[in-house]
């Protein structure tokens, strides 16, 4: 399995991070314009810190787990959106919840109707062969339970390497064995990225270096749909 081209190129959105559609069908123009809708009038039950006040909507204290993990306050406020959905998915995963975090700010930046030419789709843009016939994609807690599950095959084929278990998110697992040079462009950038990233993350760091170079390669645009789908004020 390959999560192909969700590094966007400068100019591109988030209505295509970079490689979408559903699960191997195409939804007319009027089709997504329906399903967006329909999608920012539920989000509003998937995730109760939309239904807060402040400049991203933010539930406090939902940024603490139950358990005590916490969740840095590097990322974007599309993706601090889900704060409390990104705690909850990662405690089921057994994952931390800002590697997580991570890998939901460079596919998505938080739009989860975020599509790819490849097929790649949701907020951890997953591609079609990893769904049930019954899936709807683009539900966050399905689309998240399908791509978490593959970063945890990916993390453990790593011996816990956050940013090889990336690479391999990216790339597909068998990178991950593989010299790194070997590596396709964009998952070198990806490693890189999300590496620094998650690093920072882990530091608690209020800010990171890797996330503004990715915002600044494309990631800013992902960020605007993102806005605008979840219906964020700058």
């Amino acid at each position: 399995m390959s999560f192909r081209e969700p590094v966007p190129p400068p100019d591109q959105t988030a209505a295509s991070p970079g490689s979408g559609c559903l699960s191997g069908f195409l939804i007319p123009p009027l089709g997504v314009i329906l399903v967006g809708l329909i999608m920012v009038f539920l989000l509003r039950d998937v995730n109760p810190a939309s239904r807060t006040t402040g400049a991203a909507g933010i539930q406090p204290g939902a940024e603490d787990g139950p358990s005590g993990s916490t969740l840095a306050p590097l990322f974007t406020a599309e993706v601090r959106y889900w704060a409390g959905s990104i705690l909850a998915w990662s405690e089921q995963a057994g994952l931390d919840p800002n590697l997580t975090a991570t890998v939901m700010q460079i596919e998505s930046c938080g739009n989860p109707l975020a599509r790819s030419p490849s097929g790649a789709v949701g907020l951890f843009q997953v591609m079609p062969d990893h769904f049930l016939v019954t899936d709807i994609p683009t539900d966050p807690q399905t689309n998240a339970s399908r791509g978490l599950a593959y970063l945890k095959r990916s993390l453990e084929a790593a011996s816990g390497d956050a940013r090889l278990a990336l690479a391999g998110y990216n790339g597909g697992i068998s990178v991950i064995g593989r010299d790194e040079t070997s590596w396709a462009a964009e998952t070198q950038r990806y490693a890189y990225w999300g590496g620094g990233i998650y690093a920072d993350a882990e530091n608690q760091a209020t800010e990171s270096l890797p996330l503004e170079q990715w915002l600044a390669a494309g990631g800013t645009g992902l960020c605007r749909q993102a806005r605008q789908t979840l219906g964020i004020t700058p």
